[in-house]
């Protein structure tokens, strides 16, 4: 007689080949800037994965959570290598990380750039954490009008620039630079440009797209001088990690529903490590 109670059987964990295909198909290699490296890093296909780590930055303190909390795989935005090497001894910073996460059972993968033009991608999620919504690719990608670098939208009422600066660094984890903005602190502002991580190329693209303000991160002197002598917008930077960093909570979650849809499981968390380089900011005057 058939057990009126049975217990479900245990979903399985998917291989790391299993869970490179599902990132691959929501993060086409093909959406890279040509100057992109990203992928798997290191790591064996056969090899079971049950905890994935996701973080914005391959450094060591990262690599070091997620051996501890048992990861077995690493998914980060930015890449640890980016140019050809012809070898990774462990004399050197990078190399010391590769032995690291091969001795640890943990393997590397990375979604850089195809990640930033994905959608949803790595501006979706900064645009959707500022209260920004019915977006559109800030410079699309040919082919496809979904997909493209940094993102268009509206708020759901115009504020000043002085509010709307208060409702990033709200919203954004701190960083020690905190939030700078440039222009009238009373201008009124509604559409919104935003460019996940360095983004004072598309100066240009936010004008056009009609934005009142654009925020991205690692503004320079004079391209921000001229955007704001070009006249247009008002500019809002913050940390390139804090930039970012909205992205990966939705990347895990995506990840772990089409792992789910094939029928495999996966644990994962979302580190909460600051890893923007600057520690300290001391106000002038």
């Amino acid at each position: 007689m058939p057990d009126p109670h049975p217990v479900p059987a245990a979903t399985p964990a998917p291989t790391l080949r299993d869970v490179v295909t599902v990132l691959e198909r929501l993060y086409d290699p093909a959406w890279a800037e040509p100057w992109d490296a990203v992928g798997l890093v290191c790591g064996d296909p056969d090899d079971t994965v049950r905890t994935v780590a996701f973080a914005v930055d391959p450094v060591a303190a990262v690599v070091d959570e997620a051996i501890q909390r048992g990861a077995d795989l690493l998914v980060t935005h930015h890449p640890l290598f980016l140019r050809g090497v012809h070898g990774v001894p462990a004399t050197d910073f990078k190399g010391r990380l590769v032995h690291k996460l091969i001795r640890g059972g943990v393997a590397l993968f990375t979604a850089h750039t195809n990640a930033d033009s994905a959608d949803p991608g790595v501006s979706d999620a900064l645009a959707q954490a500022i209260g920004v919504r019915e977006l559109r690719p800030l410079d699309a990608r040919a082919g496809n009008p979904e997909l493209g670098i940094g993102r268009v939208g509206e708020l759901a009422e115009a504020e000043p620039l002085a509010a709307f600066a208060r409702r990033v660094a709200a919203a954004l984890p701190g960083t020690s630079g905190g939030v700078r903005v440039a222009g009238d602190p009373e201008r009124p502002v509604r559409t919104v440009a935003v460019c996940g991580g360095a983004g004072d190329t598309f100066f240009g693209a936010a004008r056009a797209a009609g934005a009142d303000v654009y925020v991205t991160a690692d503004l320079r002197h004079h391209p921000a001088s001229e955007a704001l002598e070009a006249g247009g917008l008002a500019l809002v930077d913050v940390a390139h990690w804090a930039s970012e960093w909205p992205w990966l909570e939705g990347a895990a979650r995506t990840l772990r529903s089409a792992l789910g849809a094939a029928g495999t499981n996966v644990e994962t968390y979302v580190s909460t490590l600051v890893t923007d380089p600057w520690t300290a900011h001391v106000a002038a005057g």
